[in-house]
């Protein structure tokens, strides 16, 4: 098992007041971090602010917030009360998110995203550190303890990015056989970089969790940014089928049109030790934190969480 292991914030169907006990059943459990999501449910922050409050030793990090929905400043702002209401137990991780998320919801034009997650991990290593930015912004109390900031990272120049000037690559939706192509663009990475990926813990055999599969696979890989990141891993012909349906505004086809190859290589299936097996060949090929996201019924989750526990 890696040294650490991760549960995804906020969990599955269950609310953020609800949260409490599963979140100290996990940290007992042996869960070494804690990482929010940001996509439409809660916003990255206040899960592990909360959480802050709930845990003791557990690490808590945003996994990840998007840069354009927010000024540097404010990102700022919000990792150093985190960093101080936690302990220094806070890591920032942030991203460009996707079109869909910035330009598609928010109305904010998604334009030349590598170049504002430099410009901002830039800022941000300034302002964490204590010092006045080129803007002339200044925390009024910088955190104790340095803040470790990771780059969502999918391709590769936001990987060099991270590698360059980041702690660490958060990847996602990754298949078992393309992680070898992420794992290359990180030679040259500081003693103490970390690859962190999430992975979507499904129990069950593939009658079970198949059509639930199709759908989050549909959903997510038909975003250009994820598209994209197949096309680069070498998956293009494998997904253009699906892509196509779901352009053409028929969701039911590009489930079905859903390469079940690239879903049997991403997503974790079948009994909890089965689970932790898969899991284990992407420790084995590189991953340094794993962040699991249980996806049961509310009834079943206290269960799951425990079951999938590194312990």
């Amino acid at each position: 098992m890696p040294e650490r292991w991760g549960l995804t914030l906020p969990l599955p169907a269950t609310s953020l007041g609800a949260s409490e006990e599963l979140v100290k059943q996990a940290e007992a459990a042996g869960y070494t971090d804690l990482w929010s999501g940001e996509t439409n449910g809660p916003d990255g922050f206040t899960p592990l602010a909360i959480s802050a409050a709930w845990t003791e030793r557990a690490r808590l990090g945003t996994g990840v917030v998007g840069v354009f929905q927010r000024g540097p400043a404010l990102l700022a702002q919000e990792a150093a009360a985190l960093a101080d209401a936690s302990g220094g137990r806070f890591v920032l991780g942030i991203g460009s998110s996707s079109d869909r998320i910035v330009e598609g919801w928010n109305g904010i034009p998604f334009e030349k995203p590598l170049s504002r997650v430099r410009d901002t991990v830039e800022f941000l290593r300034t302002a964490l550190d204590g010092e006045r930015t080129s803007s002339g912004f200044k925390l009024e109390t910088a955190p104790a303890q340095r803040v470790p900031i990771v780059l969502a990272a999918l391709r590769g120049k936001m990987l060099e990015l991270a590698v360059e000037r980041a702690d660490g690559a958060f990847t996602n939706f990754l298949p078992l056989s393309g992680l070898p192509k992420v794992t290359a663009q990180l030679d040259g990475a500081p003693e103490g970089f970390e690859l962190l990926c999430r992975f979507f813990c499904l129990p069950g055999e593939r009658e079970a969790v198949e059509p639930l599969a199709r759908f989050m696979f549909s959903s997510y890989i038909t975003v250009p940014v994820y598209a994209a990141f197949y096309r680069w891993l070498g998956y293009g012909d494998e997904i253009d089928a699906m892509i196509a349906a779901w352009e053409g505004g028929d969701r039911q086809a590009a489930a079905a049109a859903a390469p079940w190859n690239l879903i049997e290589e991403m997503f974790i299936f079948g009994s909890p030790e089965q689970m932790k097996e898969r899991i284990a060949a992407f420790v084995e090929g590189g991953i340094t934190l794993p962040i699991l996201t249980p996806i049961t019924t509310p009834d079943k989750l206290a269960e799951l969480i425990t079951a999938l526990a590194p312990t």
